[in-house]
């Protein structure tokens, strides 16, 4: 799939997103039409809780899943029913992932964990080493590269994770539940990075069941029961309770 040139001002664009899962003759609507849209640069925290809908949504958004029906736009590209392959190249292209629980590779070390994507995108090893230095030198990791995961702390290893996502120099990341095996003390650390790499004009989207994670944000989106309940700025969010 070639990217076409967009006159659209969202850099995410949902329209009338449902995804139903057949449970022998019950149906569940993980999501039951979904709207939403997404600026470049903005950083936004999807918030809700288990079973809310919040996970289908950022697979949806990261081109991890299809829709059952439904539209989804990345830089205007239509993309929500794209076969795996083409997927696979808007992820590697334009989405950076991090996840709560890492997903790196046990066999690999540091270095190896974060060139990998750029392997599959095709990059040459020079270019890829370099983009590799690039990143870990960012995140604080230069230093640790031959390490494999196991020999690093639970926040060196989100570290490394965030590195992987940063490495292709995609402009979006996808950041799910990226505190939540970390104590509080690393956590916010990592909640600064995500910050910083905002201000340098990444759009980031926090996936989160955390409300006081979620403002931290500039913009919460709640979901419950597969609806979007409340889009506004952190400003006009007074919830103070954890959901």
């Amino acid at each position: 799939m070639k990217d076409v040139i967009s006159n659209s001002e969202y850099m995410i664009e949902i329209e009338d997103m449902y995804k139903i899962y057949k449970m022998g003759e019950n149906e569940v609507r993980a999501l039951n039409g979904v709207n939403l849209k997404i600026k470049p640069h903005e950083f936004v925290a999807i918030i809700g809780p288990s079973g809310s809908g919040k996970s289908t949504l950022m697979n949806m958004i990261g081109c991890l899943d299809t829709p059952t029906s439904g539209k989804y736009y990345i830089d205007g590209n239509e993309a929500s029913q794209l076969k795996d392959d083409e997927q696979a190249a808007i992820r590697n292209k334009k989405i950076g992932f991090i996840f709560q629980q890492y997903n790196l590779l046990p066999k690999l070390n540091v270095e190896e964990n974060v060139e990998l994507p750029l392997i599959y995108a095709g990059v040459p090893l020079a270019k890829r080493r370099e983009m590799t230095k690039t990143a870990l030198e960012r995140v604080g990791l230069y230093d640790r590269r031959f390490h494999r995961p196991t020999e690093l702390s639970g926040g060196q290893q989100q570290r490394a994770s965030i590195a992987r996502a940063l490495a292709a120099r995609p402009p979006m990341i996808l950041a799910d539940e990226p505190t939540g095996a970390l104590d509080s003390k690393t956590g916010s650390e990592v909640l600064n990075m995500l910050k910083e790499l905002h201000q340098e004009g990444k759009t980031v989207i926090l996936i989160t069941h955390d409300n006081k994670i979620a403002h931290e944000a500039d913009r919460i989106v709640r979901i419950m029961d597969g609806e979007i309940v409340f889009d506004s700025s952190v400003d006009g969010d007074k919830s103070q309770v954890n959901v």
